[in-house]
Formats: C-alpha cells, structure tokens, sequence
C-alpha cells in the first residue's frame, strides 16, 4: 500500500454509473480521474479531474493502467485494463459492481478471449446482457465496500508500521 491517496479512475467512454462514482467519491473524499478518449461532461467539483487521453485506440486505457497503484480503484468494464490494473495491485470493478481479482482476472480474460474468437467466426451473436437497475445498486454497494476495505487496509498498515518502529 503507498503512502499515496486513494484514487478513483473511471475509464469513462460508455460508463453507465459515473454519477454514482462521484456520489460514493465525494462522500468519501476520495479524487475522481474521469478518462476520455476525448471531451466529456463531469461535475464542476475540484475532487473531480477530467482526462482527454487522446483519440488513439487504447489512449485513456494506458492512461489509467499507467497510473493504477495499490490503494486505487479502478471502475472499466474493459477486461484487459482490469487485468493490467489488477496486475498493477490497484482494486478493480466492473460497471454492474463485479470485482475483478486476482483470482478471477485469467479465466475472465480467457472467456473473453474465447469469445472474441467465437464471434470472429461467425458463431456467436450478441454481448453481455443490459445493463440494469440492480446493477445500479450492486455497483454502488462494491464501490463503497472497496473504499472502505482501503481504508481499514490503510489504518492497518499504519498501525502495523507505528507498532513495529515502537518496538
């Protein structure tokens, strides 16, 4: 864990609960780095930075990968960027409040390989099912629960480190 604020990064092209990111965050006092391909609205707040990555394929992506650290969260949908965040030790959740893990990031990226493939060939149609309201409040739920997993993490360490250097 740094010594570093917890930060939120919203890869937020298509990223159905932005408002429910700066509600949590702002609760929270936690900063919010919302990252764009290009322009997008975000509330005048100064806990709230827009980012303009820039228009290139995996630009606002390699924005947040470059930066996630342990202490952070990172909300995507995009399941190469959660691994490459998870890889970086920062907490990783999906817009319908999935966690992505250690644990959990190979087979995801498998599956989602395989069906990349599957679709390529013609043998698979369609996505992931719509987005709906429980999702709305399963993220939320994972939002707020992460951010306080990191802060007990945070006070943990603290005290770990005051207990050591006293002893």
């Amino acid at each position: 864990m740094t010594d570093t604020p917890t930060r939120i990064y919203v890869d937020a092209d298509a990223c159905p609960v932005k408002d429910e990111i700066y509600r949590v965050a702002l609760r929270h006092s936690v900063p919010v780095s919302v990252v764009a391909g290009n322009f997008i609205r975000v509330p005048q707040d100064p806990l709230i930075e827009r980012i303009a990555a820039g228009a290139g394929m995996d630009a606002a992506d390699d924005w947040i990968a470059e930066r996630a650290r342990p202490g952070d969260v990172v909300v995507t949908s995009d399941i190469p960027l959660a691994s490459r965040c998870v890889k970086a030790g920062a907490d990783v959740i999906a817009p319908n409040g999935k966690p992505f893990t250690e644990q959990s990031i190979g087979m995801t990226l498998a599956v989602r390989n395989l069906m990349t493939d599957l679709r390529s060939a013609g043998e698979v149609t369609g996505g992931p099912r719509s987005f709906a309201p429980r999702d709305r409040s399963t993220f939320l739920s994972a939002l707020d629960q992460t951010l306080r997993r990191i802060q007990r993490r945070r006070i943990d360490a603290a005290a770990t480190s005051q207990n050591s250097s006293q002893g």
